[in-house]
């Protein structure tokens, strides 16, 4: 579903190289985790599939369902099935939370070519999904994300996941600031959006999340590359020794 190969970004504003040559396919149903010291180009590889500004793609490519996602606008790539949930999600002061799902739901399917949304079919769909994960109906009146906690911030972009109904859910450090019990709320969130035709990166720094959303592979980051992938004891082997191991096994 997602195909990257050979990813070679720096910095637009300094001659900086951060991504030196990131090699990755997940496939539709399965969730692949990153791992790795800060500094390695995580967060970087997740904003440069989003489209954020600021970055220069300098050599290889990257598709969704064989559409050329570098090409896209940030809109496009959304359209397209591309979502990623912030390690800070911003607050939007004066924009309510069900006029802001329901004019990205409206977007996207005007953008698909599909019919949009009425209020009342949005409004019974919305309190559906903010049911089944644990939602409080009251956090949908109000503005977006303003004066939520970390925990309601985080399930909100779970619930806007639930909504967009996207191909590819990128996670970006979504447990970063997290209690244990937020962090398994927005865990039972995401396991429950898990489904065949959807694929997950989860980029985190930690084992903990993990415990709870299962990867069905995991890659070790380090200065700009993946070099390691293995299945979930990858994690724990990271959790009990560090990278420091790893590092020097590839060294």
């Amino acid at each position: 579903m997602l195909n990257i190969k050979n990813l070679q970004v720096k910095l637009e504003e300094e001659d900086k190289q951060i991504l030196k040559g990131v090699d990755l396919t997940v496939e539709a149903g399965k969730v692949h985790a990153i791992m790795g010291p800060n500094g390695s180009g995580k967060s970087t590889l997740s904003y440069v599939l989003s489209g954020r500004d600021g970055y220069e793609v300098t050599g290889g490519s990257a598709t969704l369902d064989g559409v050329d996602l570098l090409a896209l606008e940030p809109e496009e790539r959304a359209a397209a099935g591309l979502f990623l949930a912030f390690q800070y999600p911003v607050e939007i002061p004066g924009v309510g939370n069900m006029t802001f799902l329901r004019t990205a739901v409206n977007a996207q399917r005007k953008a698909r070519g599909e019919d949009e949304m009425s209020a009342a079919e949005f409004l019974k769909v919305v309190r559906a999904k903010a049911k089944e994960l644990q939602i409080d109906a009251e956090m949908l009146k109000r503005p977006v994300n303003v004066g939520f906690s970390g925990g309601e911030k985080k399930r909100n972009e779970i619930l806007q996941m639930a909504m967009l109904e996207p191909k590819m859910c990128i996670l970006d450090e979504t447990d970063s600031g997290l209690d244990v019990d937020a962090m398994k709320l927005v865990a039972e969130g995401v396991n429950r959006l898990r489904s065949e035709g959807r694929g997950f990166l989860v980029i985190t720094h930690y084992q903990r999340l993990l415990d709870h959303i299962k990867p069905d592979v995991v890659h070790i980051m380090a200065d700009g590359r993946i070099i390691k992938t293995g299945g979930p004891e990858l994690a724990l082997e990271v959790e009990n020794n560090g990278y420091a191991d790893i590092l020097n096994e590839v060294a």
